[in-house]
């Protein structure tokens, strides 16, 4: 019989990738969200409220999956950084995890980010490990940090119950807010308008939502615990990427970069280690953005 796999937000940016990929490795996939007719055929959905404490207990109690790979949050473009709801999410998904342990699941995906990581001057040439300093600068971050250490908790003495932890760096794809960086300069070069950004020096590490879905599958049946980075682990400018883009939509002429003022305080460099990720997890990302770029 097939094991159960439970996805929360699985209609959602990151997470509507994930449900096809565990019923394709054979896993009897069930999906929780606000809207389950958007999930595709073969999926078993549930439309259930994550942060009503009695749903998530009788969504745990009738499914009893044996693991859950938990997407859900509040991610409101520009909003979530610093929303309330971060403390709510915080509170739902504690008790998500706690009713999970209780129902005799074995493992549990929980997704963090990169936010959670000190952003230190003098270290701006080297890839963030998980073993990284843990300071995040923004609620979201602290909600974040914070469920890793409670999650820890639950699994602590459980000898049945583990946790991996996916810090996510950054990430572009299907459905993503029109605002971002990626689809805001495709969309004005579609209508030939110019795509105004700022000057774009500090370096990121983008991956795509499908490749992280991928990832995410693969930790989900793999062994590992704690945290792993979920990333490509190749540096690029945010420029580069920009111009990546303008490229490929075929009117580069049309990117002005510099054209805005850049974020105060934002960290010159954010890339991921990902030996955990490649050594433990076996899983390597893509390594032609232009292909994946090409593709959206």
């Amino acid at each position: 019989m097939a094991e159960r796999v439970l996805v929360t937000g699985a209609t959602g940016f990151i997470g509507r990738h994930i449900p096809a990929l565990l019923q394709a490795r054979g896993f009897e996939v069930h999906a929780a969200a606000r809207n389950p007719s958007a999930l595709a055929t073969g999926i078993t959905g549930h439309g259930v409220d994550l942060l009503r404490q009695d749903e998530a207990r009788r969504l745990i109690a009738d499914i009893r999956p044996a693991i859950i790979i938990h997407a859900a949050w509040y991610v409101a473009h520009g909003r979530f950084w610093t929303a309330p709801e971060n403390t709510d999410w915080l509170e739902a998904s504690t008790a998500l995890a706690a009713y999970a342990a209780e129902a005799g699941t074995r493992r549990f995906v929980g997704l963090g980010t990169c936010a959670e990581y000190a952003t230190e001057a003098g270290d701006d040439a080297y890839p963030w490990p998980e073993s990284r300093r843990i300071a995040p600068a923004t609620p979201y971050g602290e909600a974040k940090a914070a469920l890793a250490r409670r999650l820890a908790e639950i699994a602590e003495g459980r000898a049945r119950f583990s946790f991996a932890w996916a810090r996510l760096f950054h990430l572009f794809g299907p459905g993503e807010n029109p605002a971002r960086l990626v689809p805001s300069i495709m969309i004005a070069l579609r209508e030939g308008r110019e795509a105004r950004c700022s000057s774009g020096r500090p370096v990121r590490d983008f991956i795509s939502t499908p490749s992280c879905a991928a990832a995410l599958a693969a930790l989900a049946i793999s062994d590992v615990q704690g945290p792993v980075n979920i990333a490509s682990g190749a540096p690029i400018t945010i420029a580069a990427m920009a111009r990546l883009v303008a490229q490929i939509s075929g009117r580069p002429y049309l990117l002005r970069l510099g054209a805005l003022e850049d974020r105060p305080n934002e960290a010159p460099y954010m890339v991921a280690h990902t030996g955990r990720l490649r050594r433990e997890v076996g899983f390597v990302a893509p390594v032609s953005l232009a292909a994946e770029l090409r593709a959206l």
